[in-house]
């Protein structure tokens, strides 16, 4: 079973699924928010490419499965159609046509998809702490190395390491996320000596080696080996609001690391390099398969278990890019689409048609150029052709 699931081909299969299924998600957000305001909604498609399944409802709207399942779209009544929707619609669907709507409207349906994958993440991560909960144990400094920023603060063996830079540490992860995005920004750790409380601050050295899931980026380090869980871990579950509070956290924190990467990347700080595409988070997920389901030592049911909860996260921070990707301030997504709606709301003017057409198909290509760079960078360095059966 484990040689199954860590088939490259087969992960990557599961991973489209996810990839569709927080896809719908984000269609179904501007849906929602269009048959709220009284868009007419032609149809609303799982999947491209020819239908193979069709029915339509009371509104009129042809609800639509396709048979390549990679994600999926809305269409409105009034928005350019696609080839194979062309000559197809026998009755008007019941409602407005999407131009007729208020600029303000159409901008809350345009918000509305990626605020639908920001929703799913919250819910998602608050199942994780409601049901999962959250690993609760002392992070030591097993090996402290030389010449690195954690010895030079004074940081020995056996320090218990309690917080960092105001954040609780109580497993490993929450260190590492912190001083791995921290390079070169001085950060205060709280420590425990003997029981006696430290403080010490300590800055992060930039380096390029590889992380907890096999990939070569570059990260801060403060040059420590975390000692290895050898007792029983506890885990710490909260009730459904607390964990839907830790879920919007969670989100917010994710949101707020994106952002400053990407700031680090457009001001030259980072190579676009370090952009992640489908290839790269398809391999991080099967680095997870491997290393979970390689564990012969622990239990089938313990290893499924954790290897459904890392599918979870997955999902969740899946949901959060594909939310955040689409606000960006390019004509083909959602964020395009505000820039346009801004500007007819300050003039009162439509952005004239010509500029509109030149805009999209600049952003479009555009966006197919970072696809294929990111892509191929992200083929080099996961080797993915150089071993089908994954590691």
């Amino acid at each position: 079973m484990t040689e199954i699931l860590a088939q490259g081909p087969i992960f990557l299969v599961c991973l489209a699924f996810l990839l569709g299924v927080v896809v719908i998600i984000h269609e179904l957000g501007h849906y929602w928010a269009g048959r709220w305001f009284g868009a007419a909604v032609e149809s609303f498609s799982i999947g491209f490419g020819h239908s193979i399944y069709e029915r339509k409802d009371k509104n009129g709207t042809r609800w639509r499965v396709n048979w390549i399942p990679l994600g999926g779209f809305v269409k409105f009544v009034g928005e350019s159609q696609m080839p194979s929707d062309v000559g197809k619609v026998e009755q008007g669907p019941v409602g407005r046509a999407y131009p007729e709507l208020g600029v303000g409207a159409r901008s809350i349906v345009a918000l509305a998809g990626p605020l639908a994958n920001f929703v799913l993440a919250v819910l998602l991560f608050a199942c994780f702490f409601a049901f999962r909960g959250v690993e609760q144990y002392d992070v030591y400094a097993f090996e402290v190395e030389a010449d690195y920023p954690a010895a030079e603060a004074g940081m020995q063996p056996g320090d218990v390491i309690r917080s960092v830079d105001g954040t609780a540490v109580r497993q490993i992860s929450d260190m590492i996320v912190i001083t791995s995005m921290s390079s070169n920004r001085p950060l205060e750790f709280e420590v425990e000596r003997n029981g006696a409380p430290i403080s010490m601050t300590i800055t992060p050295r930039r380096v390029v080696r590889e992380n907890q899931l096999g990939q070569i980026v570059p990260q801060g380090t403060i040059g420590i080996r975390p000692a290895p869980v050898m007792e029983s871990v506890e885990f710490q579950r909260y009730g459904p609001i607390t964990a839907i509070g830790k879920g919007v956290l969670e989100t917010r924190d994710t949101v707020e690391h994106t952002v400053y990467m990407l700031g680090r990347i457009v001001t030259g700080r980072e190579p676009l390099a370090l952009m992640s595409g489908p290839v790269a988070i398809g391999d991080a997920g099967r680095r997870i398969v491997n290393q979970t389901m390689g564990a012969e030592q622990v239990p089938l049911s313990v290893r499924l278990s954790s290897l459904g909860w890392s599918t979870l996260q997955l999902c969740a921070l899946i949901s959060i890019g594909i939310g955040f990707f689409n606000l960006l301030p390019l004509p083909v997504l959602d964020g395009g689409h505000l820039v346009f709606n801004a500007y007819e709301a300050v003039t009162g003017k439509v952005l004239p048609e010509k500029v509109q057409e030149a805009a999209l198909m600049a952003g479009l290509g555009l966006l197919l150029t970072m696809f294929v760079f990111i892509t191929w960078g992200d083929v080099l360095e996961t080797g993915l052709f150089n071993s089908p059966a994954g590691e």
